[in-house]
């Protein structure tokens, strides 16, 4: 397949060459599992504890929340910050992530008395929303919230996304994280399966790589990525 030379937006083309990434990418990397949450409420303290935080880190702090008995959001309102933060320590910005954590039990309290499958009913529209307006969850998370605990069919963007999908040269006119959802929300099909393998394959590429400096021999897009190095 001959390289694309151009930057696209909402076309056939576009269309066409995100199901083709999606397919050699499940092909290379199988399902991913993601999010490896046992509980919709522990995707939900993950998505805010994963913020420029790796992944084996935020793992560390659920698992002291979990001993510590503070896995449920009657729990942590319940508890300080100072009584948090300790705990998180591990995912980094532990003192502002133990208030933000604070802010969306009390959110989830006011919201639907901790019935998360009552929150879950909403519209997705109104969820994310709500979720926006909580102090310290802003659209990446709020879509992790939908996507990964709430099963809404809204694709997250992340830092490897943007990554990936600008060096085969795929661009949004608008490049802005609104931008770049519509890119892929208006290219596939509207499927919440699919928009979770996606993003946790993109997510692994982009980590195992598709790094800063990329290991394009071993990359199975290197035929079709503007920038791949011979």
């Amino acid at each position: 397949m001959t390289r694309w030379m151009a930057k696209y937006t909402v076309t056939e083309s576009v269309k066409n060459l995100l199901e083709e990434i999606y397919h050699r990418l499940f092909e290379e990397y199988g399902p991913q599992h993601w999010w490896p949450g046992e509980t919709p409420f522990e995707v939900m303290i993950g998505a805010v504890l994963t913020q420029s935080a790796a992944w084996k880190n935020v793992e560390t702090a659920i698992t002291n929340l979990k001993t510590a008995g503070f896995m449920s959001p009657a729990a942590l309102r319940e508890k300080p910050p100072e009584k948090i933060a300790p705990l998180i320590r591990s995912a980094v910005y532990y003192n502002v992530k133990s208030r933000k954590l604070k802010a969306l039990v009390a959110y989830i309290g006011n919201a639907c008395g901790d019935d998360l499958d009552s929150l879950f009913e909403k519209d997705a529209a109104q969820l994310r929303n709500e979720l926006l307006a909580v102090w310290g969850v802003g659209d990446e998370t709020a879509d992790s919230i939908l996507l990964y605990a709430a099963n809404k069919p809204v694709f997250v963007i992340d830092a490897y996304t943007r990554r990936i999908l600008s060096r085969i040269s795929i661009q949004p006119e608008n490049d802005t994280y609104s931008g770049w959802q519509s890119l892929f929300m208006n290219n596939l099909p509207t499927d919440v399966t699919i928009f979770n393998e996606y993003h946790a394959l993109l997510v692994h590429l982009g980590k195992e790589i598709c790094r800063p400096k990329p290991l394009c021999y071993s990359c199975p897009l290197s035929n079709i990525c503007q920038s791949a190095v011979a």
